[in-house]
């Protein structure tokens, strides 16, 4: 029997979706969490299988746990027609600093290869190359983009790219890992994705922890909420 803990905040969709879920999984037993504490405990807890997020606020989750795993960090798994991705940072306080950046997508693409598959890594920034020098944040992330991009290629064998604004390249080369300038940038990308073009997300994938523990948006809907529990329970049994 597996069993996966689920959060419930003010967004009800949650609920449908388990009860969907649990018509096509009936080896699975949901635990329904109501509070922040209470989800901490079933990630730590190593009787449960896997977490999902659901629709509780992550702020307070995530500040708990980073108490436990200084390394944690976050990476949403979108699948749309051809197009498989993991775009971070996505957390608005994620990926503040190139090592933070570093880290994020060493741990995708490290999840990639343990699923077969192997990682495109696409690195953004706040400009074309050619906008250097137009603002000192602009500059900054360009710098910054190019720092990180080097430093991919120095620590790990896995092909990177640095398209700098133009996501729409980085998609177009079919990369699979796509890292955001910071987490609120990468914030806005999956919500103009997600929530307004309606690319499949399956929730966030949670790297650093022990255990399986899936990141949702309390904005998803009942379609986006049952892809979370599938991947969860398609994890939970790797």
């Amino acid at each position: 029997m597996i069993k996966i803990a689920v959060g419930i905040g003010e967004n009800k969709d949650i609920l449908k979706a388990c009860d969907i879920f649990l018509k096509d999984n009936t080896n699975t037993e949901i635990k329904l969490i109501t509070n922040d504490d209470e989800l901490v405990d079933a990630i730590l807890d190593e009787d449960i299988d896997a977490v999902v997020r659901g629709s509780l606020p992550a702020s307070g989750v995530i500040k708990k746990l980073k108490k436990e795993f200084p390394d944690i960090s976050r990476a949403t798994y979108i699948n749309w027609d051809d197009k498989e991705l993991l775009l971070a940072p996505v957390g608005i306080d994620e990926g503040i600093t190139t090592d933070d950046k570093l880290n994020i997508a060493i741990n995708c693409a490290e999840f990639l290869k343990k699923q077969d598959k192997t990682p495109k890594i696409a690195i953004l920034a706040s400009g074309r190359k050619g906008d250097y020098g137009r603002s000192e944040e602009i500059s900054k992330s360009i710098d910054e983009s190019e720092s990180l991009t080097e430093l991919i290629k120095n620590k790990s064998n896995f092909e990177v790219t640095n398209h700098y604004i133009l996501i729409e390249k980085a998609i177009e080369n079919k990369s699979n890992v796509i890292i955001a300038p910071n987490g609120i940038i990468g914030n806005i990308i999956f919500r103009s994705l997600v929530l307004v073009n309606s690319w499949p997300s399956y929730g966030a994938i949670t790297f650093g922890i022990k255990g399986v523990y899936i990141d949702t948006s309390r904005a998803q809907n009942v379609k986006g909420y049952t892809r979370s529990l599938n991947l969860a329970y398609k994890l939970a049994n790797i």
